[in-house]
């Protein structure tokens, strides 16, 4: 059937769109896309989130993620038959023992980016300027995280060990469209004064990595490329524990009727205690950049979403309305309770973290509406040191 849909030029201010080449039904999935580079973020894994070192999928079984959840090791799920776990097929790296789920993951993750990244038996030594890096990472982005410093280390790593290296950069460099103002701005909001006079040390990290190709990356990183907050083609994958994946499999059971009713009162009840003891933080989550998926652009009635139901880094986009040949493919930077806020208080969200003021149906329909922001925005956010990060960054 050929390819559902394609990327077009719009103008200089838009940029990009994504444009349905044929009519979509409604729940079809548009388009399965692999990121170009991934990585768990970094709480999430010091948390032990254990997931695959490439693609995040989940390592624990089930039971042993629902028993690390709710701190309860005595747990025991019924049907353990339908986890997808396959613990047999897990590799290590032989150097620095991050784990794999499969053979296929640790040979991509090894010809891509790896081998400049693998700090061999120096994985737990805390001066080692990799882990310096991170532990700087962490102390100033906290849960609920959106980024992480190891994304932009696997480009560099990336670039460093390919044979074609101006493909690579010219395939992470699609991902830099905004302007240098734009990007600052971001860099600002997001590191805080601190970093913001002193970013040109960074760009020297290159210039002995990559020697001629230094000043490409020097700058992505004085552009702000870095953040990956400010990557319109970073989505997040949350591809879940095993018990998402569990609970789903016992959902496709045929059990008679007294069984089903007392599975779905031991997995309400499951979810419930999870949610107690651990809160939101159920799942494996990480960030990528997806060359398609960074092509759609925002609406506050979008007509396609993204999620990750293969459980790892594989993104698959879902037509949530018929979508006509011609048609432009938008999903939301808002979750669905920011959706239904006010439109003065959906466009500050937008502003604040992607510098633009959406001009939706929606939001041309409530134009005329009063600028009401509710009081929980109004609160200030915390100063963060930035200081420590930007001397890591130099180090490494």
């Amino acid at each position: 059937a050929g390819a559902a849909a394609e990327a077009r030029f719009i103008s200089s201010a838009k940029g990009k769109g994504l444009f349905a080449t044929r009519n979509i039904r409604k729940g079809e999935t548009v388009f399965v896309e692999r990121p170009v580079v991934s990585s768990q973020f970094l709480w999430n894994a010091l948390y032990n989130y254990r997931a695959c070192d490439h693609c995040l999928r989940a390592l624990e079984t089930a039971e042993e993620n629902a028993q690390r959840l709710l701190g309860r090791s005595s747990l025991v799920l019924p049907h353990p038959e339908q986890c997808s776990i396959r613990k047999d097929l897990h590799q290590q790296c032989p150097r620095c023992q991050v784990t794999y789920c499969s053979a296929e993951c640790r040979q991509a993750a090894l010809e891509q980016y790896h081998q400049v990244l693998c700090l061999g038996p120096s994985r737990d030594d805390p001066t080692h300027p990799l882990n310096k890096l991170q532990e700087a990472w962490r102390n100033m982005h906290y849960p609920p995280e959106t980024s992480s410093i190891m994304l932009m280390a696997r480009m560099v790593a990336t670039i460093k060990q390919a044979k074609d290296k101006e493909w690579w950069i010219k395939a992470f460099s699609q991902f830099c469209s905004k302007t240098a103002n734009e990007e600052e701005e971001i860099v600002h909001k997001l590191l805080g004064d601190k970093f913001k006079v002193r970013p040109s040390r960074i760009g020297n990290t290159g210039n002995s990595r990559l020697k001629g190709r230094a000043l490409t990356v020097r700058k992505w990183l004085l552009r702000g490329f870095w953040p990956c907050d400010a990557f319109m083609g970073c989505a997040a994958p949350s591809c879940g524990g095993d018990v998402p994946a569990w609970v789903h499999a016992c959902d496709a059971l045929d059990l008679p009727m007294l069984q089903r009713e007392e599975l779905d009162a031991f997995i309400d009840q499951l979810y419930k205690d999870i949610e107690k003891e651990s809160g939101e933080f159920l799942n494996c989550e990480g960030s990528g950049l997806y060359v398609l998926q960074s092509c759609c652009n925002h609406s506050c009635i979008p007509n396609a979403e993204t999620s990750f139901p293969e459980n790892n880094f594989l993104l698959h986009l879902t037509a949530l309305e018929d979508i006509e040949a011609g048609e432009e493919i938008c999903i939301s930077y808002l979750d669905c309770c920011q959706r239904e806020r006010s439109r003065h208080s959906r466009n500050k969200i937008l502003r604040e973290n992607y510098l633009f003021t959406c001009s939706c149906p929606k939001c041309l329909a409530q134009a005329d509406d009063a600028d009401v922001t509710s009081d929980e925005e109004e609160e200030g956010e915390g100063e963060t040191d930035d200081a420590e990060l930007e001397d890591e960054m130099t180090d490494v």
